[in-house]
């Protein structure tokens, strides 16, 4: 059976990166230390591909923006629910949002979801 992944596009003003990747560290220690199998946070770069539909229309940027591809990788389904469960109940997730005052990006136009893996050749 493959593992799980959760995914998310997160289109973001360039100006609130630093402060987006601070915040992702601090949650992505968390993650790992309730179980995840990896935590990958990735800045877009390269993102205006001709004749396809690319990230930043995938994911609705503004002048200004980029867009944050990342993901979050469990044994199972399962697994994953119970590792979110552990997070969302740590303190520290509270701790992270307090701290930021503001969160770095507008969570509604956050693109997320659970994926099956299919392939996976490392």
């Amino acid at each position: 059976m493959g593992k799980y992944v959760d995914g998310y596009v997160i289109p973001i003003k360039f100006e609130n990166v630093e402060a987006y990747q601070k915040m992702a560290e601090k949650g992505g220690e968390i993650w790992m230390e309730h179980g995840a199998l990896a935590y990958v946070e990735c800045i877009g770069d390269d993102l205006n591909v001709e004749e396809v539909v690319s990230f930043n229309q995938s994911a609705g940027t503004l002048d200004g923006e980029t867009v944050i591809f990342s993901w979050i990788e469990f044994e199972s389904k399962e697994h994953r629910d119970q590792v979110n469960a552990a997070v969302m109940a740590d303190p520290r997730m509270n701790d992270i949002i307090e701290q930021d005052d503001l969160m770095p990006f507008d969570v509604s136009r956050m693109i997320i979801g659970g994926f099956k893996t299919i392939v996976n050749l490392r």
